[in-house]
């Protein structure tokens, strides 16, 4: 396989996913993981992604807020965030996850709206503070680099006493029989109290997303409540969750 096209192959996946690792995209190309540290490091050289520890993140994920917008698919994440909107409730209590698309869900709540919002996202906590009527709270622990999420013990324990209406959550892989899955272990244990939190978790998703997994299970589908894509909700590709009796918008 030439440079050019591994490159594209690892851009491609480093915007999907946001994040990946060497030794994941190594088994993928099916070459060596230096040759994809080499193909990671020219690319952070011409500011397509960022070199992270053990992998690379994309552009829009690390720095979400910056004038520079490098969101992937930042359409189609708009489209999902003004549904989510539509299920917000005057005086509701909700969690938003960190993630683009539940950035975009922050930017998109109406300034007229009184809301109490959890959040475990410095991104998402400093676009609900320009909202007037938005009370936040910001679920503490150690805070990631690349996800610029609270993570650890803290932050579980934190999510054990709290009981949110709807809690918004992204994930990078999902599957209608494999359920929702990360590469990060320390982000599924979170993610697994969002949802014990939760009264309905609502998961916001674009989809190309749908049919993918990896190795760390946060939950199985019938968890979800609720699944946002950008698709119309009789789509036949969001067949497979319908059978599992989601929600879908």
């Amino acid at each position: 396989m030439l440079k050019e096209e591994r490159q594209r192959i690892i851009l491609g996946e480093v915007d999907l996913h946001n994040r990946i690792q060497l030794t994941d995209m190594a088994e993928m190309l099916d070459v060596s993981i230096d040759t994809v540290r080499r193909d990671v490091k020219e690319l952070d050289a011409l500011q397509k992604l960022q070199k992270v520890h053990g992998g690379a993140v994309s552009l829009g994920f690390v720095a979400p807020t910056s004038p520079a917008n490098h969101t992937y698919a930042l359409d189609e994440k708009r489209q999902i965030a003004a549904k989510a909107v539509g299920l917000l409730k005057d005086g509701g209590v909700i969690f938003i996850d960190g993630g683009t698309t539940c950035l975009e869900l922050a930017r998109q709540i109406p300034e007229k709206l009184s809301l109490t919002c959890f959040t475990l996202s410095l991104p998402v906590a400093l676009q609900l503070l320009s909202k007037p009527r938005v009370r936040v709270i910001m679920i503490g622990g150690e805070i990631s680099r690349e996800a610029q999420i609270a993570t650890g013990a803290n932050a579980v324990h934190a999510l054990g006493d709290i009981r949110v209406d709807y809690g918004f959550i992204g994930t990078g892989y999902v599957d209608a029989l494999h359920g929702l899955t990360e590469f990060d272990w320390e982000v599924v244990q979170v993610k697994k109290s969002v949802i014990a939190a939760s009264r309905k978790a609502v998961l916001l998703c674009i989809s190309e997303k749908l049919n993918s997994q990896h190795r760390y299970r946060t939950c199985d589908i019938s968890a979800i409540n609720t699944l946002i894509t950008e698709l119309e909700p009789e789509n036949n590709r969001l067949n497979p969750f319908r059978s599992r009796e989601i929600h879908l918008l």
